[in-house]
């Protein structure tokens, strides 16, 4: 299993500390002394990326925080990062969350904030993981659409009655009752208004 918690600081005794703090309180944890050997290390993961936070300082030598998270936005590394700033370097941090971060802390911090931030960050790293795994499988189930599927499907989701949807495409009532069937079944759904709620997440429709 990898780390849970990527701990990037170029200060020993801070990366020490920290993953004495976390693997006290059950998780995984692994320090990097710079951003180098932390960026190879995520990109030999090529895509599968597991659920983890990232703790970033943000002044290290020769690449910052910010360059660091800018380098990981661009492998399209999903891992919540939270930067651990000094008072000089707020201003920096905040445009970093501006910029999609999920947080920072000033030094000194509280361990007990530090964790419940983690965890925080990890709740919602695994709700968006699992919120792009069910759109996946819709995009999937509407690419496995026949072209008739397909206009029936638009049909429902204007909130048109069979009986409506029939005389629209040229096809009696019992024909869309059985397209309506494999939509459902092939979408995963048991009612047109759950599609609709399903099918309004995906932007744009595919």
């Amino acid at each position: 299993m990898r780390p849970g918690i990527h701990i990037v600081d170029d200060d020993p005794d801070i990366r020490d500390g920290l993953a004495w703090l976390f693997d006290s309180r059950g998780f995984q944890s692994q320090g990097w002394d710079g951003g180098p050997a932390f960026l190879d290390a995520v990109l030999a993961l090529q895509g599968q990326w597991g659920q983890a936070v990232v703790l970033l300082d943000v002044r290290m030598a020769p690449m910052s925080g910010p360059v660091i998270f800018d380098q990981l936005k661009a492998l399209g590394c999903p891992w919540p990062v939270l930067f651990l700033t000094g008072h000089g370097d707020v201003g920096t941090a905040v445009a970093a969350v501006k910029q999609g971060a999920w947080d920072f802390l000033e030094k000194p911090f509280h361990d007990n904030e530090l964790v419940d931030r983690v965890q925080q960050a990890l709740a919602a790293a695994s709700v968006a993981q699992q919120d792009d795994a069910e759109a996946r499988r819709l995009r999937q189930a509407l690419a496995s659409l026949s072209p008739r599927e397909r206009e029936v499907l638009d049909e429902l989701i204007r909130g048109h009655y069979n009986k409506n949807i029939a005389d629209h495409l040229g096809i009696t009532a019992r024909t869309v009752e059985f397209h309506r069937a494999h939509i459902f079944e092939k979408m995963g759904v048991s009612s047109a208004i759950e599609l609709a709620h399903k099918l309004g997440r995906l932007q744009p429709l595919v």
